[in-house]
């Protein structure tokens, strides 16, 4: 019995395995509306057989977008384009979960896509002004982000609040917060980011206070069955920022909170980060906050193979795994991992047909759909 093709439970939601496809962002929407290309896109992966698909990091607000083609919840139209979407893949893609990741690029929006060179773009060359919790520009020589004041602080949290419940109102499963990569709420936590003299910057206590107000405000706006999570960044790999322990405090923060599960990436902060890149580079960070805190956690970084994720989770080191690139280049890469570990997957009944020889059980089949 595979562990990795076993039911897991995530808050309120039962997810068929704990295969995750990552947020990715594809730089493809038109004034933050998602277009036919997230149809292709997220309809493809949510029929890889994966338990739960996020949407790609989703702006809270058009300052918020990294780029300018970044997808965006603040608006009416685009939750309308965004319906579309999510009212296709249930209606042909019904075992899978849907999640959206809601961020604020924080210092680092206002950038070219990165096929055109992933840089800085000033006001004046059609960008716009970057905020921060400090007036520090992510790359020497870019122009530097406008603090947020106090009134702006309660903007923010208003625009996490607001595309939360548009996320709802289209019936995500799962919803998630960026904290990590660099973006606006991690940058509140690191103090590479957060030189601020106030009750929001200095001590780690008042560095993770307003990515915990987001989140508190976030969590009381939701219906209690719908599950909120945290992605965060476990470490900046540069001295003297973010750091394992530090992640931790903020992770028992959120458990109490309500928190339903941790997301562990790293790095993102800093062009100074130095990262050992290796296949599960990221597990042990994930490892540590399961067992300190009890908070389900989702592994990512660089797992690849069926083997791999299966010994993740059966060994107790994440609840789940997710995968990015992974699964862009192989979009039925569950199908390939049930058939390496002997499981079933899911598959519409369209796909049926699909396993060669030898593989005739490799799909769960609703009997009620042939």
């Amino acid at each position: 019995m595979s562990t990795l093709f076993s039911p897991f439970r995530l808050g309120t939601r039962v997810l068929k395995n704990r295969i995750v496809v990552s947020p990715m962002c594809q730089y493809s929407a038109e004034d933050g509306c998602a277009t036919d290309w997230h149809m292709i896109h997220l309809g493809n992966l949510a029929l890889s057989g994966a338990g739960l698909l996020f949407v790609e990091a989703t702006a809270v607000s058009p300052e918020g977008r990294i780029s300018a083609s970044d997808l965006g919840l603040w608006s009416d139209d685009n939750e309308a384009a965004l319906r579309r979407v999510v009212d296709a893949i249930r209606r042909y893609a019904p075992p899978v979960a849907l999640g959206i990741q809601l961020a604020h690029a924080g210092r680092k929006a206002s950038t070219d896509v990165p096929w055109a060179g992933g840089h800085f773009i000033t006001p004046e060359r059609g960008g716009w002004q970057t905020l921060a919790p400090s007036a520090l520009a992510y790359t020497p020589g870019d122009a530097a982000p406008r603090a947020l004041d106090a009134a702006g602080l309660e903007r923010v949290r208003g625009q996490f609040v607001a595309a939360a419940q548009r996320a709802e109102r289209l019936g995500f499963d799962v919803i998630e917060l960026h904290a990590a990569h660099g973006y606006l709420l991690h940058e509140f936590l690191s103090p590479l980011a957060n030189v601020r003299d106030d009750g929001y910057g200095g001590s780690l206590e008042n560095r993770m206070r307003f990515p915990l107000e987001v989140f508190d405000a976030v969590r009381a706006a939701l219906h209690a069955d719908v599950p909120l999570g945290v992605r965060i960044s476990a470490t900046d790999w540069v001295e003297g920022g973010w750091d394992v322990a530090q992640s931790l405090a903020f992770a028992e923060a959120l458990r109490r909170r309500g928190c339903a599960f941790i997301d562990v990436s790293s790095g993102g902060l800093s062009p100074a980060q130095q990262i050992p890149i290796a296949p599960g580079y990221q597990l042990p960070f994930a490892a540590q906050i399961r067992a300190e805190t009890g908070m389900p956690t989702l592994a990512v970084g660089l797992i690849t193979e069926p083997h791999q994720a299966e010994n993740i989770v059966a060994g107790g080191d994440a609840d789940l795994v997710a995968l990015a690139r992974g699964m862009l280049y192989d979009p039925r890469w569950p199908w390939h991992a049930a058939a390496e570990l002997g499981a079933c997957a899911d598959a519409p009944k369209q796909y049926w047909a699909a396993p060669p020889h030898g593989l005739g059980t490799l799909f769960k089949r609703d009997k009620d759909a042939e």
